[in-house]
């Protein structure tokens, strides 16, 4: 099978069954991620909606520009956080979930707006394919743990960075413009590769990185997700609790 099919399907799998699992009649504010597993979680929810007739108060809450489209393209309620601030359900994906369920995300740029979002929910639940499992962080995901930082800031806080725990933080550069990624929020992002193989307290990290003045957020997601689902290779899916 070729790769690409074979990851859709796993991601299309862990997806629908988060869906279906998930989202019940009794659901009535549901957070919306980002990125390419999400895809195929607004397509099943659109498939219940409009095709099995369930779901009709339902309320989606985008965490991105992409969301927001994706809920709009699929007829489905749009809602903001300024009204329903209290989620039942967020589902999103993660570039990386490890053994105690810390997740890296933010490869796609909306770290920031994915984590208020998480927050706000009573339960999170995250959607994969099997690339995205690992034991420990940085086996899979190799590109680093992003960081959302105002641009007037972004080299001290690099340097601060490297000062506290080692590796090296980097400035994403966008492919199709010249000059950095900009985030939804208007900010740049440091992609910080850590030192593999030594041990973080991921929680301790977190929190030193997001003292530092000029870092809006960062890409680790601690203690947020009670449940992930991974599509695997060989069609079968692999659900990690809390």
């Amino acid at each position: 099978m070729d790769e690409k099919i074979e990851l859709d399907a796993a991601k299309r799998l862990a997806a629908e069954t988060a869906v279906d699992q998930y989202v019940t009649e009794d659901t009535k504010v549901l957070g919306i991620g980002s990125g390419s597993t999400i895809v195929f979680v607004v397509q099943r929810l659109a498939e219940r909606v409009w095709k099995e007739g369930t779901l009709s108060e339902l309320i989606c809450v985008p965490s991105s520009f992409q969301a927001r489209q994706l809920i709009l393209d699929h007829n489905l309620t749009l809602g903001d956080l300024d009204r329903n601030y209290k989620i039942d359900v967020y589902i999103d994906g993660a570039d990386e979930v490890d053994s105690s369920m810390v997740l890296i995300k933010g490869g796609g740029g909306c770290l920031m707006q994915e984590k208020i979002v998480a927050s706000c929910a009573k339960t999170v639940v995250i959607v994969a394919d099997y690339t995205k499992r690992s034991l420990r962080l940085g086996e899979q995901w190799c590109k680093g743990i992003p960081i959302e930082v105002a641009p007037l800031a972004y080299v001290p806080v690099k340097h601060k960075i490297e000062e506290l725990f080692g590796g090296e933080a980097q400035l994403r550069i966008a492919l199709k413009k010249a000059g950095p990624i900009v985030t939804d929020n208007g900010n740049f992002l440091l992609d910080w590769r850590f030192v593999a193989k030594r041990e973080y307290d991921w929680n301790e990290v977190n929190t030193a990185i997001t003292l530092i003045p000029g870092v809006l957020e960062t890409g680790l997601f601690v203690n947020m997700a009670n449940k992930c689902y991974f599509g695997m290779a060989n069609g079968t899916l692999k659900v990690q609790s809390k």
